[in-house]
């Protein structure tokens, strides 16, 4: 093998430092990679190989055609959000006729994966909690197409039924965007009313969504990588408070550290996940969130892609996801079972940004895996940090990172508070 292409949907620093190690370790075995990428900027110190960029808006024949001109041998998915695995699932489908094998989940369970409603549906048959809910189906409540008078009462029969608040979040649309709070049967019909329109302007008014109970307690992702017969399952990240309230997906810490019991609790979930994934024919990875609560795991989405906490629990357990992914496309096992926890990961934004010499002076003191500006959707949202420690560390890093809050104002005080309350528990 020669060649293997990572096709990507957005910049590819968030996959920092992990992505360069996978890269350079297939260098060093005399395969180069390059990367196919529809968003963000790329230099060598980013993806040290052969790098095309490509139009947002190319299509899965396009995508394919461009690496199969390359010479490609296979080729590795490594975008996000849902709407880029889609993308990339079709290409690969191309690219399998064509003799590239492609690590990328099928079209078909890609399809019911990005699709809320159809995933709560395979959850519930796999035995795993979901939250109750049901689908709001955006043609039939605007009137277009099939005329069902009693569809909008239907919607507020079941919403009764379940009890408020309610949260509407859109079909097929991720990273928290798009989702609004129903309170009260007055907010239900408000809601009910954006769908009137018939015009069908996009964005999140005019599409099908799922609107379910609110499920109160931590957030929770877990990363599963492999294919059917060996799946490995890297550790719990908690990335928050789940609540009737939408929150910004790196709005507070992101973290993976010592949980014991909660972990213990996790393993049955944990296969019950793994079968799931075996039976839809996941090849890749999947980021499967989660919020744990009453001692129990209910299951929100299970997207077929690589995860926005990916670096996170890579950095916790040791791993390199994109290293599997690399070694499935050179047919190579891929270790199966639990990953083990390292020590601590931590994540944290900084709105502001963070000057270079305080990365420097972080980096001096902290083990630092990476801090890199975070861009979503073409906005830039801040520095994004990612610090690790071993397990009896806590009580230097807390010094560590207090003093230079006292010196340079980093980290914020609301972002130490958060981290000495972690660290101290």
């Amino acid at each position: 093998m020669r060649k293997i292409a990572f096709l990507r949907s957005v910049a590819i620093r968030r996959a920092d430092p992990y992505i360069q190690q996978a890269v350079r370790a297939l260098a060093a075995e005399g395969i180069e990679a390059g990367l196919f990428h529809t968003g963000g900027a790329a230099g060598d110190e980013d993806f040290p190989g052969h790098r095309r960029r490509l139009d947002r808006g190319v299509t899965p024949r396009e995508l394919a055609d461009a690496v199969a001109d390359w010479g490609a041998d296979a080729a590795v998915s490594i975008s996000l959000p849902c709407e880029n695995a889609v993308r990339d699932a079709a290409a690969k489908a191309f690219l399998d006729a064509e003799g590239i094998p492609t690590v990328m989940t099928p079209l078909a369970a890609t399809m019911l994966l990005v699709d809320k409603w159809e995933t709560k549906r395979l959850c519930e048959r796999a035995g795993l909690p979901v939250p109750e809910g049901f689908r709001v189906d955006s043609d039939l409540l605007s009137g277009r197409g099939l005329a069902v008078p009693g569809y909008r009462d239907a919607l507020r029969v079941q919403a009764g039924r379940i009890g408020y608040p309610l949260m509407a979040k859109p079909v097929w649309d991720s990273t928290s965007m798009g989702i609004r709070t129903v309170r009260s049967p007055t907010d239900l019909d408000a809601y009910l009313d954006t769908y009137l329109d018939t015009s069908f302007t996009p964005g999140p008014q005019a599409v099908s969504a799922v609107v379910e109970q609110v499920v109160e307690g931590d957030l929770c992702s877990v990363d599963i990588v492999g294919r059917p017969g060996s799946y490995q399952v890297l550790p719990l990240c908690w990335t928050g408070r789940a609540g009737a309230e939408p929150v910004f997906t790196f709005a507070g810490l992101r973290w993976c550290g010592p949980r014991e019991e909660t972990d213990a609790a996790f393993g049955e979930v944990a296969r019950a996940l793994v079968d799931l994934c075996g039976s839809l024919g996941v090849y890749g990875s999947v980021n499967v969130d989660m919020v744990h609560t009453g001692g129990r795991f209910v299951v929100l989405e299970v997207n077929p892609r690589i995860g926005g906490a990916t670096t996170l629990s890579c950095a916790a357990s040791g791993t390199n996801t994109f290293t599997s992914l690399a070694r499935m496309a050179r047919g190579l096992s891929v270790p199966g079972g639990r990953a083990r926890r390292a020590g601590w990961a931590i994540e944290f934004l900084d709105p502001d940004g963070i000057a270079a010499p305080v990365v420097a002076e972080l980096r001096r003191n902290v083990r630092v895996v990476t801090a890199h500006e975070l861009v979503i959707d073409g906005a830039s949202r801040g520095d994004i940090v990612v610090i690790t420690l071993a397990e009896g560390e806590e009580e230097r890093t807390v010094k560590t990172l207090t003093e230079l809050h006292e010196a340079t104002g980093f980290p914020a005080a609301d972002v130490l508070v958060k981290i000495i309350s972690l660290l101290n528990r």
